[in-house]
């Protein structure tokens, strides 16, 4: 079937949109009509060709769409059925197995190869392959290939393009205070950067019934938003000591630092927040992908701290993808207030703005994308 595509030829340009070939689903997979899909800091930091994934290629993977067609074995959705994508995982390994998908054996081979299962590519253009299958999906296209593995049923009346963010970004900050760090009622909690999975993680230390929450992040109207969304407390790093600045507020120490921000200064100063037997969580990627923490050992052996690595909030998406729907249409997850919506024509501006701070989360549109709720703010 014919689709038009964003395509990436080389590092750091431009996408350019094309018209592309894809192949009818196969064995378990699903061929969906994406209606929206969000714009992740994970794109762009695959787009700069740091990580090796082949070009050209098709990013995307906060796509949601409506079924266009099934391949063999599908049980999960029928043609018509709205859906939400999210990342990919292989089923049938320990992590699987035990509910943990994030932590899948194949998780890289599945999410970052940019191939199915045999090999090949399902797009091209003029007979030309283009890697897709990224995260499972490629949904910066009209028509994306995806497996059962990796989607998510929606109910018949629901907003794509309000729902789409939850497929990576959202899940990974609520998920990594609700279901990494199993934040508990009544303890404080500090998140280092106002991107949307900071913000998410604000929002999931609300649902958390933090006693405390403080976001750290160097734009104004980030910090604003984070107070809009339940923080008590916002810093600007700009000050100066952050650390002192969280022992102003919690003389103690607090139970649990988020980074969201991947900043290794920022990191080390996260250490000396912490009270006894507090956790430092990791979800920022460095923008140098052999960046190191260096952790003090007799005071993380003494005051016993932990340090935990998050890949998508622990998310087991068939369980918590819903209930993040369930929380956003009860009004307790408001993720429009930090979602600008951007036509498809515009991605490049979308990711421009994303890169200056003058969106926090972008959000495509590929059609009318099911009911209008006026949710989110137009460029």
């Amino acid at each position: 079937m014919k689709a038009q595509a964003a395509v990436l030829r080389r590092p750091n340009e431009p996408f350019t949109l094309e018209a592309v070939d894809i192949a009818a689903p196969g064995n378990g997979e699903l061929l969906v009509r994406v209606g929206a899909v969000g714009i992740c800091h994970t794109d762009l930091i695959f787009a700069s060709g740091a990580l090796g994934t082949p070009f050209p290629l098709i990013l995307g993977h906060e796509g949601a769409g409506i079924v266009e067609a099934v391949g063999d074995g599908v049980t999960k959705a029928k043609i018509g059925d709205k859906v939400l994508l999210t990342f990919d995982s292989c089923g049938a390994c320990t992590q699987c197995m035990s509910h943990n998908p994030a932590y899948c054996h194949q998780f890289t081979a599945l999410n970052f190869a940019c191939v199915r299962s045999n090999g090949a590519t399902p797009v091209s253009a003029g007979g030309e392959p283009i890697s897709a299958c990224f995260f499972g999906q490629s949904s910066f296209s009209s028509l994306s290939i995806a497996h059962q593995r990796n989607v998510v049923p929606l109910s018949p009346d629901a907003d794509l393009a309000a729902l789409a963010p939850l497929g990576c970004g959202v899940q990974t900050g609520v998920g990594a205070v609700l279901r990494s760090l199993k934040v508990a009622p009544g303890t404080s909690l500090v998140v280092i950067g106002g991107g949307a999975v900071g913000l998410s993680a604000v929002i999931g230390g609300v649902l958390a019934k933090c006693a405390s929450i403080a976001l750290i992040e160097p734009l104004t109207e980030r910090r604003e938003l984070g107070l809009s969304l339940g923080a008590h407390h916002v810093i600007d790093p700009a000050i100066g000591e952050t650390c002192a600045a969280v022992r102003a507020i919690v003389p103690g120490g607090v139970d649990y630092v988020l980074d969201t921000s991947g900043n290794t200064d920022a990191l080390t100063s996260a250490i000396g927040m912490l009270a006894p037997r507090g956790t430092l969580g990791l979800v920022g990627v460095p923008s140098a992908l052999d960046a190191a923490l260096s952790l003090p050992i007799v005071p993380a052996i003494t005051n016993g701290m932990t340090v935990k690595g998050i890949i998508e909030g622990d998310s087991d998406p068939d369980e918590f993808l819903p209930r993040l729907v369930d929380l956003h249409r009860q009004g307790q997850l408001p993720i429009e207030r930090f979602v600008h919506f951007y036509p498809f024509q515009q991605i490049n501006q979308a990711i421009a703005d994303a890169k200056t701070g003058a969106c926090v989360k972008a959000v495509l549109r590929l059609d009318t994308c099911g009911k209008d709720s006026g949710m989110g703010r137009e460029p």
